[in-house]
């Protein structure tokens, strides 16, 4: 569980400055490229080989640099979906970050379920608090009954319900309503 504190508190500092600059998802997509790729693109421009291949050579190097700084953060598509699947269930803003939910791919790339195991499971007299692979923990907020108890190594499906609850089936049981509290 520690890992998983851990990972929100790191991915809440990378985007703590996004979410501060961030005036809104179209805002956001308009933003212009980090000034390090605008210098990698703009070699393309050149028209002779030996100017443009330095060109790259230099904008490259200022490239691996700001990387280098933690200047520029590089993400490819399967980081953006982990990320999606960690943070699923927690209130976060939409700020654009990791897309509008639409690429090339796929109509939509929003996670709105997840498939998952059971790490750990507590009763708290109210309910199940159940805690997942992923390393988020889920507070049952309903008081229906599960006729099997839930064991750690058993399947749960968690799933968007309305007006931003979520929905936890434990194993092929009714689903029970949630929250994720980690």
């Amino acid at each position: 569980m520690n890992r998983c504190i851990t990972g929100l508190f790191i991915t809440a500092l990378l985007l703590a400055p996004a979410l501060l600059n961030a005036k809104s998802d179209k805002d956001a997509a308009k933003a212009a490229p980090p000034e390090a790729y605008a210098k990698v693109a703009a070699c393309k421009q050149i028209a002779t080989d030996a100017e443009r291949l330095a060109c790259y050579d230099a904008a490259i190097a200022a490239f691996d640099t700001a990387l280098s700084n933690n200047d520029v953060y590089m993400v490819d598509k399967k980081q953006v979906r982990e990320t999606k699947r960690s943070l699923f269930g927690l209130p976060l803003p939409s700020f654009g970050l990791f897309g509008d939910g639409k690429d090339d791919d796929k109509a939509n790339d929003a996670v709105d379920e997840l498939v998952s195991t059971i790490t750990h499971v507590t009763s708290n007299g109210n309910g199940w608090v159940i805690t997942i692979k992923e390393g988020s923990t889920w507070q049952q907020m309903d008081s229906a009954p599960l006729a099997l108890s839930p064991k750690v190594g058993g399947a749960v499906t968690i799933k968007k319900a309305a007006l931003g609850s979520y929905k936890m089936n434990v194993g092929k049981q009714p689903a029970i309503r949630v929250k994720r509290i980690i």
